[in-house]
């Protein structure tokens, strides 16, 4: 299936989605280096090589590797820790060496464990903190940097306060700019002759008349004009030969230092969690439900960090944000997050002059719908109407991530999320035949007559190994409860992943018991219905 989906195909989406991943990713890196307290380059660094190296060594399609704001925090107390920044390179270079270790011993096959309640609850909480952080930005108040993700603030304040206060530091230019720029986004999306053209997508529009608007402000000496602080501020090389003078190298004196190895086995153990969680989430948004090994994932993001550290660069983690830019501007394979990590090289050495012309304003504009998409209202109601043991979780998971971290937030839904699970569940068994099949036989799988979410690794495994041009036959006839979990994968896999490996889907005792005549008739062509 890789080798269909590596084409030409889907160059022209992907080059597109590329160059908007490059937009989203370049204040990103430039805000979270700073954030860590860490030199601007190093974050530039880290997102060249999450795009180019993760990005070819990751089976993943859809997924955007680098730096990530939930390390922010770790990585500053770090630095402040190791007394230089040269010892953290060596933690980085260290913690890769760790995720390589991790990744050849299958601890990539945890993420299967995470309730989907859970990542849609982290993915709704992360867009809901992309727009309240954009928001000060949209108004031109750039007091918290871009890529800041956390709660409590480096500025003292929190999301809330920073938004309060930037009611009292409106700037007129930088609203227009806004308005302007999602106006375009949205027009780019809703007018179908616009759609067509593949690789000039929006978010590169409203960048060009962010810049051109800012431009003619400037000229005519308007006080709308935004000054340089209010716009990307990428570090400017005057020859090639300043690269150089830009890249750190890590201080391997310090190999015996328990603090660096403290530090690396915490790096490694909070990315590769962060790398699971967002691998887990990016499979979900894939239009083509295509399955990441995570332990292959976790062994790309090792040499990614180790290369990254050994460059000056910061550790880096497979990214929501990047992820959801990309999938939502048509990124189909992972061409699209090695164009982006081009993208970053290239400008960075060819074009900075340009690139610190964009508004921040504008790309708030860009982040703003990227966080609307992934909170959307339609996402809530859909939990909600699936009942509380679905609800609570989701909703717990999303406050929790708005208002503490990523991890904790999920850390808090999980635990909820077991305790439904070992109160209501408790004596539930799983019994599943899986035997070897070749091309064109019939497949059956027995579900047992409970099946909670903790079964859905061994499911998904069995439909990932399936042979191309089979049958399956999946009978919930002795069945009396069901996870949402397996039935949102039986779901995904009778709309996407069957289809595209060429699979007959025939499924016995689910008619009007699971709510699933409405998929399974919009699908037709990859399932039969069997009476009960």
């Amino acid at each position: 299936m890789d080798n269909k989906f590596l084409t030409t195909k889907y160059f022209k989406s992907d080059f597109s989605s590329g160059l908007v991943v490059f937009l989203v990713a370049l204040p990103l890196c430039l805000g979270i280096a700073l954030a860590s307290g860490a030199p601007l380059f190093s974050g530039i660094i880290a997102g060249i090589i999450g795009g180019l190296v993760v990005g070819m060594l990751s089976n993943s399609h859809v997924s955007v590797s680098g730096p990530a704001a939930g390390l922010a925090a770790i990585v500053l107390s770090s630095i402040t820790s190791l007394g230089s920044f040269e010892l953290f390179l060596l933690a980085v270079v260290l913690s890769g060496i760790i995720q390589l270790f991790l990744g050849i011993m299958k601890a990539g096959s945890i993420s299967n464990y995470f309730p989907n309640n859970v990542i849609e609850g982290m993915l709704a909480g992360i867009g809901v903190i992309i727009f309240l952080k954009q928001i000060p930005h949209a108004f031109g108040y750039d007091k918290d940097v871009e890529g800041d993700l956390a709660f409590e603030e480096r500025s003292g304040g929190n999301t809330f306060t920073t938004l309060v206060e930037s009611f009292d530091h409106i700037s007129l230019g930088a609203t227009i700019i806004t308005i302007i720029s999602i106006s375009i986004l949205i027009m780019w999306d809703k007018v179908p002759a616009l759609k067509k053209i593949k690789l000039l997508p929006g978010a590169l529009v409203a960048v060009v008349t962010g810049i051109i608007l800012n431009e003619i402000f400037m000229v005519t000496g308007s006080s709308l004009a935004l000054d340089s602080s209010h716009l990307v501020n990428l570090p400017v090389l005057q020859s090639i030969s300043d690269i150089g003078n830009l890249i750190t190298l890590p201080d391997f004196a310090g190999i015996t230092n328990k603090t660096v190895w403290t530090v690396a086995v915490t790096l490694a153990i909070v990315a590769s969690i962060e790398t699971l969680l967002c691998i887990e989430a990016s499979d979900r948004m894939d239009v083509y439900k295509r399955y990441t090994s995570t332990n292959t994932e976790l062994k790309a993001q090792g040499f990614g960090n180790i290369l990254s550290g050994l460059l000056g660069g910061l550790p880096m983690t497979s990214v929501v944000v990047r992820t959801t830019a990309n999938i939502n501007s048509g990124g189909r394979t992972k061409l699209s997050a090695i164009i982006h990590g081009v993208f970053l090289l290239v400008s960075v050495l060819a074009i900075p002059t340009l690139l610190n012309k964009i508004p921040l304003a504008t790309l708030a504009a860009i982040l703003f719908l990227i966080g609307y998409k992934l909170a959307h209202p339609d996402k809530i109601k859909k939990f909600w109407n699936q009942g509380k043991f679905q609800f609570i979780p989701f909703i717990a998971t999303l406050l929790a991530v708005v208002f503490t971290d990523l991890l904790t937030g999920v850390g808090i839904g999980l635990v909820i999320s077991i305790a439904f699970i070992l109160s209501g569940n408790l004596k539930r068994a799983y019994y599943f035949r899986k035997e070897t099949y070749t091309s064109g036989d019939i497949i059956h799988i027995d579900l047992a007559q409970e099946v909670s979410f903790l079964n859905k690794a061994a499911i998904k495994l069995t439909l990932g190994h399936l042979p191309e041009n089979s049958t399956v036959i999946i009978n919930a006839s002795q069945t009396e409860y069901i996870a949402h979990d397996v039935l949102d994968l039986i779901k995904e896999f009778v709309q996407a992943g069957g289809p595209e490996r060429g699979i007959k889907v025939e499924l016995t005792g689910f008619k009007d018991k699971y709510k699933l005549e409405n998929t399974l008739k919009e699908n037709s062509h990859t399932w039969t219905e069997k009476p009960k």
